[in-house]
């Protein structure tokens, strides 16, 4: 790298990276696209502040999905291919990072085969959205780091495939939330509860699964938007059915579950199956208000999403009585003082929060209903 290519990344990235103007972006921008030297530079850099994310505690969907959150696909795109490409720098890792790699390898395939050939751009136009990237990367703050339990080599099948699936499916369930357009929801819905059935995201899984006896450790779940106090209080009441904490980080859109790491699996595999049920009965439900002629409202959805999330806490809480047994309790007194305990180190100062905007008789009469049609399972006993 000459000189002169240093020069040019450091006055564009001194430029764009530490003010917010556009007027600062666009002389960032300017710089790079009049240097095609710099580009091996500017991508090196980048998977600099890559790793530099991860010390900080982040992990690769934690990075997707704050990208999608804040800027657009193309600058998901981009964050997805500049993960891809720091992962052989970086040092081994655990299975739910591996398979968060393998995700993001999956999706860019399944675009890249849907799209083709993605449009060619201008070299501005690609300096300002590398740089944009840049920007939010550099501004992360720092998380709560998480440490996966050490894991056999070879521990054999298990849930990480179909537990790759499970932000695919939620995205799908965000766009279905999102659309305007009954027809495309179901459409999206339908899918959602199409990879749900391919991959085996269902109670049969995890009651072929025993607790392992590894310390406590924790995931990141994303709580998508909209509605995402009532999606983070679901999420809430199945890790609290699971011997888990649930510590919803609202600003970034993810809930953090510590817990026992088959349990925290059954978290994934149950919030999710829920969250599709919930999305395909709320869906029905304002067919038949719209049927009777009333319009889809944003009250009647956070309302139904509420209830629902309360009924369901109240099922699995009873159900969850059940499973135990006077020569249970020992056991799990001490896994839930070990949870608890993890829990506090990693978050020594939480606060709780009211739930906002239940306000809709309707829609809170159609969700107690549907979430007490909707399929809970039991966890298997432990032994």
């Amino acid at each position: 790298m000459s000189s002169t290519t240093s020069s040019t990344v450091e006055r564009a990235f001194q430029a764009a990276l530490y003010a917010e103007t556009d007027t600062a972006l666009d002389t960032g921008a300017s710089l790079l696209a009049a240097d095609p030297a710099a580009d091996a530079e500017v991508a090196r850099r980048g998977q600099e502040f890559v790793a530099a994310a991860w010390r900080r505690g982040w992990q690769p969907a934690d990075v997707v999905r704050i990208v999608r959150r804040e800027l657009d696909d193309v600058r998901v795109r981009l964050a997805s291919e500049l993960i891809r490409a720091q992962t052989p720098d970086d040092r081994p890792r655990g299975p739910r990072w591996r398979a968060q790699l393998d995700e993001l390898t999956a999706e860019a395939a399944e675009t890249a085969e849907a799209a083709g050939t993605p449009p060619r751009t201008d070299r501005f136009s690609h300096a300002t959205a590398v740089l944009e990237l840049y920007r939010l990367l550099l501004r992360l703050p720092t998380l709560e780091p998480l440490d996966e339990p050490t894991r056999q080599a070879d521990p054999g099948p298990g849930p990480r495939t179909e537990s790759r699936m499970l932000t695919r499916i939620r995205a799908l369930l965000a766009k279905a939330e999102a659309t305007g357009f009954p027809e495309e929801a179901e459409a999206l819905s339908a899918k959602a509860q199409e990879l749900m059935a391919r991959h085996s995201i269902d109670e049969a899984l995890l009651a072929s699964r025993a607790p392992s006896p590894d310390a406590p450790g924790a995931c990141r779940i994303g709580v998508e938007a909209p509605y995402e106090q009532a999606k983070a209080v679901l999420l809430d009441a199945v890790a609290g059915a699971n011997h888990c904490r649930a510590v919803w980080n609202e600003p970034f859109g993810f809930t953090t579950v510590v817990g026992f790491e088959a349990d925290l699996e059954a978290v994934e595999l149950l919030y999710t199956s829920l969250l599709v049920q919930a999305t395909t009965a709320m869906t029905k439900a304002e067919t038949a208000q719209r049927a009777g002629g009333r319009r889809r409202t944003k009250t009647f959805r956070q309302s139904f999403l509420a209830a629902y999330a309360h009924r369901i806490g109240m099922r699995l809480a009873a159900a969850a009585e059940t499973q135990v047994t006077d020569d249970l309790l020992p056991v799990l007194a001490t896994r839930e003082v070990a949870v608890t305990a993890h829990t506090d180190r990693m978050f020594p100062r939480t606060t709780t929060t009211r739930l906002r905007g239940v306000s809709d008789a309707a829609g809170w009469t159609e969700g107690a209903e549907a979430a007490d049609r909707a399929q809970v399972g039991a966890r298997p006993r432990l032994p």
